[in-house]
């Protein structure tokens, strides 16, 4: 399956601010990510840390928050990763399972899809 990038917002806990970024969907990453002062800036709190391990390998412990994602016109309170500033932020499959959202890899773009009971 390919990759590909769409717009979301980060909101603060309030859902009074929202910021866009452009984040890759990546099915294979269970939580959303974004840059560290993204996060901060938006009064995003880390509440736990955990251990991540990237696509080379590296296992390291990470901030980890809790704040709303905007998918399309869906909102969700989800965990979000506070992740260095370098990385391209990510859409992981946690967010887009609670925005009741699916994968469309051939036309590379997001679907709603049912919920499974």
């Amino acid at each position: 399956m390919g990759t590909f990038s769409i717009e979301i917002g980060i909101g603060d806990p309030d859902r009074g601010r929202w910021k866009t970024l452009e984040a890759l969907v990546d099915t294979g990453a269970f939580i959303t990510a974004a840059p560290a002062s993204v996060l901060r800036e938006l009064g995003v709190q880390p509440s736990m840390r955990r251990s991540f391990e990237s696509a080379h390998g590296e296992v390291r412990e990470m901030d980890v928050g809790q704040t709303w994602v905007r998918v399309g016109r869906e909102e969700v309170f989800t965990l979000i990763l506070f992740n260095d500033e370098s990385t391209t932020p990510l859409l992981g499959a946690l967010a887009l399972e609670m925005a009741f959202m699916g994968v469309d890899p051939a036309r590379q773009r997001l679907v709603s899809v049912h919920g499974l009971m």
